[in-house]
């Protein structure tokens, strides 16, 4: 009887899920189909954009008394530019609701945009979490050690990631741990807070990851040591090894990622899996030194800075310049 009725309500709730989504994607196609009327109209009549808005100034003022506020000026017009952007309906996506689509056509760069429409898609984003994705800026962050050819190929799973710096990205952002910006707090405290809240952090780690540890004991001789976060990457079929920092990254904290790094590689790694990364996750960061600390043909270590609060265009900008100008120093 327990099987039966766990059973029943899996049908009854996976209905319930396949009609809700039924009810969107209509939804999505009637502002397709209305954007797409409202775009012949125009073409086939004034050229002028006085013309344009007058059509929808007039269109949401018999819409609204009938239909209510869903056809105000605003929606129509964003119905307009959706029909714009994507002119194909064979093209749309059936898992995608309005408020995804009305987010997506408001990314101007379409290679931008395409990139956040696949990984929504790749990584089944609520409306919420391609929001939050988009306001975080991932693209630009990725770009920031990744070309445009390769971040584009990935979301189309055209390639897998190799290099440490194609699975986590410089800088990391934090926000949704709620944290105060404190002078100084425990690592603990952050550690906690990334357990807390390990959904979100995934999320923001991107594809293919899994969490495997916290505070992974291991033992050398008699010495014991405990790595703060053990992940496993199924895309790069690799273990993701994160040590947490508040402060600046040194040389010796890297000594000692690299030490936990060769422990994986030598000890629990399979032979058909690929090296261990590690990832040094700390507040600042002198990349001249991490150059110079590590070798020069390093593809294991990587330190990514972390940051509580959602960046701005400017802030990632002299982020971006800042990334050039070392490139070119220690070259």
């Amino acid at each position: 009887m327990k099987e039966l009725l766990k059973e029943i309500r899996s049908i009854i709730d996976s209905a319930r899920a396949n009609a809700v989504r039924s009810v969107d994607f209509c939804r999505v196609q009637m502002y397709w189909q209305i954007g797409c009327r409202i775009v012949e109209e125009e073409q086939g009549g004034n050229v002028r954009a006085e013309y344009g808005k007058y059509i929808i100034k007039n269109l949401s003022r018999s819409l609204i008394p009938e239909y209510g506020s869903g056809f105000g000026i605003r929606q129509l017009e964003q119905a307009r530019q959706f029909y714009i952007e994507y002119p194909i309906a064979n093209a749309l996506r059936s898992q995608f609701n309005w408020t995804q689509y009305r987010t997506l056509i408001q990314i101007a760069d379409k290679e931008k945009r395409k990139y956040y429409e696949l990984e929504a898609a790749n990584n089944c984003w609520t409306a919420r979490q391609l929001q939050r994705q988009i306001n975080s800026m991932l693209y630009e962050r990725l770009l920031l050690s990744n070309d445009k050819e390769t971040v584009l190929a990935m979301a189309r799973k055209e390639r897998l990631p190799e290099k440490p710096e194609e699975i986590v990205k410089d800088p990391m952002v934090l926000e949704f741990l709620g944290l105060e910006k404190k002078t100084h707090y425990y690592e603990n405290d952050l550690e906690t807070e990334l357990i807390n809240h390990l959904q979100d952090f995934i999320l923001e780690l991107g594809n293919g990851f899994t969490f495997v540890a916290r505070q992974k004991r291991i033992l050398l001789e008699d010495d014991e040591f405990f790595i703060d976060l053990v992940f496993y990457n199924r895309l790069a079929r690799r273990f993701v090894i994160f040590e947490l920092k508040t402060g600046e990254a040194t040389h010796q904290d890297l000594g000692q990622l690299q030490m936990y790094v060769n422990y994986y590689d030598r000890t629990e790694k399979l032979p058909d899996e690929n090296p261990t990364i590690g990832i040094l996750l700390c507040t600042a960061k002198n990349d001249t030194l991490i150059k110079m600390t590590l070798p020069a043909d390093n593809d294991s270590i990587i330190a990514s800075k972390y940051q509580l609060y959602l960046p701005s265009e400017q802030q990632l900008i002299e982020e971006i310049e800042r990334v050039k100008k070392e490139w070119e120093e220690v070259q």
